[in-house]
């Protein structure tokens, strides 16, 4: 009998992010976040690990808090505090907005963890080229 190896799996899911190209114009929409799940203490250390460093230390964090379970007022991520805030704005219902004083302010398109790769795809693709008003209205209804 032979067995063949199977390759590991990874400790971690990767970062499925998809960010805007840096430009000279104010943005409504800097990019899309595709999390793994609603778990807010496991899901951000992933994606502010995976942030870029030119944004600085992030430690602001708005997050709808009808959506998200489980926010706490602040946690620490990377031996920095970060301070979680909830908005239940209907605006807000599928975006997560990242400061870091004295770099600036980043808002990104929040898709449903339960969406299909299929149907993802073009949602992240949509925020990243800036289509910031379609990505919020498809991301309402996604396919899964």
């Amino acid at each position: 009998m032979t067995t063949a190896l199977q390759p590991p799996l990874p400790s971690h899911p990767l970062l499925r992010l998809r960010l805007a190209p840096r430009g000279g114009m104010p943005r409504l929409i800097d990019g899309a976040w595709w999390p793994s799940s609603y778990d807010l203490p496991t899901e951000l250390p992933r994606l502010l690990a995976g942030v870029p460093r030119a944004w600085g230390h992030i430690t602001s964090v708005t997050v709808n808090g009808a959506t998200w379970s489980a926010v706490p007022g602040r946690m620490l991520v990377s031996n920095q505090v970060v301070r979680l805030h909830r908005s239940l704005t209907a605006s807000a219902a599928h975006t997560i907005v990242l400061l870091a004083p004295g770099r600036g302010r980043w808002d990104l398109t929040v898709v449903p963890p339960n969406t299909t790769e299929e149907a993802a795809e073009p949602l992240m693709a949509a925020a990243a080229d800036g289509a910031a008003g379609e990505t919020r209205e498809a991301v309402k209804k996604p396919r899964c």
